[in-house]
Parts: structure tokens; sequence; C-alpha cells
């Protein structure tokens, strides 16, 4: 049984910074590519970074320059470093996961984390 378990959200005021972790645990053989989603309140869920097993990443053009996605291979773990946080960020975000099992690869979420900005 794969899960995805994220953590690090919360309340932030405008300007300040957040982390969130996601960790993978079970019975997995590989990982892909690892990514962070958010959606808002009446909005669909959009892509927010994404980072490849060899490191390449890419972002939303509205957050360049003040989000950073990283991952710890070894820990099976991604993060997501928010700097410069605005209201507009407020969201749940999600952690994706493509995974290897022994039989079949599949994407995986978390629950989701609440982060709020606001003053």
């Amino acid at each position: 049984q794969v899960q995805l378990v994220e953590s690090g959200g919360g309340l932030v005021q405008p300007g300040g910074s957040l982390r969130l972790s996601c960790a993978a645990s079970g019975s997995i053989f590989s990982i892909g590519v690892m990514a962070w989603y958010r959606q808002a309140p009446g909005k669909q869920r959009e892509l927010v970074a994404s980072a490849t097993a060899g490191g390449a990443t890419n972002y939303a053009d509205s957050v360049k320059g003040r989000f950073t996605i990283s991952r710890d291979n070894a820990k099976k773990t991604v993060y997501l470093q928010m700097n410069s946080l605005k209201p507009d960020d407020t969201a749940v975000y999600y952690c994706n996961a493509r995974i290897s099992t022994m039989n079949l690869v599949s994407d995986y979420w978390g629950q989701g984390t609440q982060v709020t900005v606001s003053s």
C-alpha cells in the first residue's frame, strides 16, 4: 500500500514563508515525477511545481521566483519552499507522485494541506 503524507501547511501573513513536505511510503520500487498542485475554492486544481528524479524542475508562472521545489530521493520526500506568500496563494495544496510498484505505475495523491495567507 502506497501513501503520500503531507505536512507543513498553516496560516501565514502576506510576505511570509511556509515549507511543505510530502513523504512517500509503502511498497515502492521507484518514484518518477513528484509535484505539488493546489486548489482554491471555486477553482480547478492547478500544477504549482514539479521535479523529476534527476532534479529537473518546472513552475507555474504565478510562483516563479517565489517557490522552490526540491526532493530527497533517499527519503522519498518532496518539499515546497514558499516565500513572499500572497493572499492568492491560499488553497489546499496536494502532493502528487508517479510511483512504480512491483506490478504497475500509478499516480498517487496526498490528502492535502491547507495554506491560508491572510493578515
